[in-house]
Formats: C-alpha cells, structure tokens, sequence
C-alpha cells in the first residue's frame, strides 16, 4: 500500500499517483485546474464540528483522534476507505489536505487507519 500526504498548495507531481482530496471544504484560492484531483472524498473528512472545535484549540490531539477514528466508523465513510484502499493496492495514493500543520492533521490520522 502507497500512500502519501500533501498539501493541496503544493505543486501536483507525477509521483503523486491519485490525487485525493480529503477536506469537508474546498481550500481557498485552488481552482480546480490547479489542484489536479482526482476524487474529492468528503465522506472521510472531519465532521464541521470537530474540524470547528480543533481550529478553536478546544479538542486534544489525542481526543480529536479518538473523535475522528469514531467518525471513520459511520457506513459511509467505511465505503470511501475501502475505496481508497483498492486505489492504494493499484498504485500511489497522495491524500490531499489544506491545513498547515504537516505533523499533526487529519490525513496522518486517515493514513494510519487505512494501513491498519
């Protein structure tokens, strides 16, 4: 399994494989040219509650991991994982995210859960 993190403001690569985009909203200032994805997943992003209640420091890393693993859960989001495994078995996968902190964001949480 294949997969790499990137910010969408980065240039798209070759290296890159299947462009996904992992964000509940579309980041500021990308068009969709520019962003080169091919999938934007929703259904796998932070709910609008605790991506609200992270970017306000109310949440831990820790809790907003264990929240977040909660979220992956629901049905919908189990189908778009399970996708995203298929792709990752066929090739590179590089999930796509706006946030600005490389260490700690939602795409290493995702990362984790899908090569578990």
């Amino acid at each position: 399994m294949s997969l790499s993190i990137k910010r969408v403001y980065d240039d798209p690569a070759p290296e890159d494989g299947r462009r996904i985009l992992v964000d509940r909203l579309w980041p500021r200032g990308v068009s969709k040219e520019r962003a080169a994805l091919d999938r934007w997943m929703k259904e796998v992003a932070p709910s609008n509650e605790l991506r609200k209640e992270v970017h306000a420091g109310k949440v831990s890393w820790d809790e907003f991991r264990a929240r977040y693993g909660a979220e992956l859960e629901a049905p919908e989001a189990q189908e778009a994982l399970d996708q995203l495994r298929r792709w990752a078995s066929e090739g590179t996968v590089t999930l796509l995210v706006s946030v600005r902190d490389r260490e700690q964001n939602h795409a290493q949480v995702l990362r984790e859960v899908l090569e578990d």
